[in-house]
């Protein structure tokens, strides 16, 4: 008997979870109700922290900024990532230079098995809106130095490189 029971779907526990309300965002300032403003992903570096009131910092960590673009652009020299992606991050004489260094093979790898290792970014800043940094990158047994620079730009302060240099 108890066997016909369990089979019933009716005197059977649901395993369904039960579904729960969504959050209301309120209309005034666009906060949730725990108080806490939504972060848009580019805020940091863009700028639009800045252009929408947003709370925080003004001022960009050129540290930071410089590591990043650091790494996507050792991982595009090497061929590990297509140029094109960073077509966008990169002015037009800046990816003219990635291209270039592309094509020529800066920093080949020595191996099949050889992933590249960088350094620490070291990095400076001649203006407020202009970074300077250059990193060192281990590929087997071949050491090589990258060099660029990343400045703020049009309308929305968007950071692109502008200058790239291997060796």
């Amino acid at each position: 008997m108890t066997a016909q029971l369990n089979s019933d779907p009716s005197t059977r526990p649901s395993t369904r979870p039960t579904a729960r309300p969504h959050r209301r965002v309120r209309a005034s300032g666009g906060c949730d109700p725990a108080g806490r403003r939504p972060r848009h992903p580019r805020a940091v570096c863009d700028g639009t922290a800045r252009a929408t009131g947003a709370t925080g910092p003004a001022r960009h960590d050129a540290g930071a900024l410089a590591a990043r673009f650091a790494h996507q652009l050792v991982e595009v020299l090497t061929g590990a990532r297509p140029s094109g992606q960073l077509m966008r991050h990169t002015s037009l004489d800046g990816y003219g230079q990635l291209a270039s260094l592309v094509r020529a093979g800066a920093l080949r790898r020595g191996g099949p098995a050889d992933r590249p290792r960088l350094g620490p970014v070291h990095d400076r800043s001649p203006s407020p809106d202009a970074v300077e940094a250059c990193v060192r990158v281990d590929l087997g047994r071949r050491h090589h130095m990258v060099a660029f620079r990343l400045e703020q730009r049009g309308p929305a302060g968007q950071w692109q490189c502008t200058a790239v240099e291997a060796r």
